[in-house]
Order: C-alpha cells, then structure tokens, then sequence
C-alpha cells in the first residue's frame, strides 16, 4: 500500500474526558496539553515545537508539511503560531461530539468559573 493510500483512524477520547473530568477539568487538561507543546520563547505552539514533541504525540512519522497544516488549520490571527486559545478552539473543533455538546460545556465551563 503507497503511503498516500494509507487510512488514519482517529479514535476522539474527548468526550470520555469530559465524562471524566467535567468541563472545566477538560478545559484545565487542554491548558496542560498547550505548555507541553508550545515555544517556551514564543508562547506558541510554532512548526518546530511540535517537530521536538513528535515522539511524545506518537506521531513520529509526520512530515514538516503535515506540521504546517496542523499549525495553520488553527492558527486563527496568522501569526504562523497558535495560542492557548487557538490550540484550545482547535481541539474541539476537532472533537465531532465536543462540538455537538460544546454549549453545554461551555456554559458549566462558566458557572463552574463563578
């Protein structure tokens, strides 16, 4: 099989850690996952910081053009970085069922915050 036939399966745990931790233990673990990956210069999660965490993600084999998609897919000002809150955006946006519920979440989020 050529490596462009090649299917990924994407296994979304999302909704089980909200199960598990709720909505703002979620948003707290989202916050943990970005000051693992991002530039502790740049405050981002730039190219090259994913590149130096890639056996930690279990994604070794990726290409330094599939690290530019992931960066721009959420890279919402366009500074070629994302943020806390782009990385966080990013990953519900990515969570089929976390959109679905993301209301829900979110206003627990907030009256848990209060």
């Amino acid at each position: 099989m050529a490596a462009e036939d090649e299917i990924v399966v994407f296994e979304d745990f999302f909704p089980a850690m909200v199960d598990k931790l709720g909505a703002e233990g979620l948003i707290k673990e989202l916050c943990n996952g970005f000051r693992l990956l991002m530039d502790g210069e740049k405050g981002l999660i730039t190219v090259e910081s994913l590149k130096k965490n890639l056996t930690l993600l279990g994604l070794q084999g990726m290409s330094d053009d599939e690290l530019v998609c992931m960066v721009s897919e959420g890279d919402l000002n366009g500074d070629g970085g994302l943020d806390e809150m782009e990385f966080c955006t990013l990953m519900f946006r990515l969570s089929p069922a976390l959109m679905k519920s993301s209301r829900t979440l979110l206003e627990e989020a907030l009256v848990g915050g209060m």
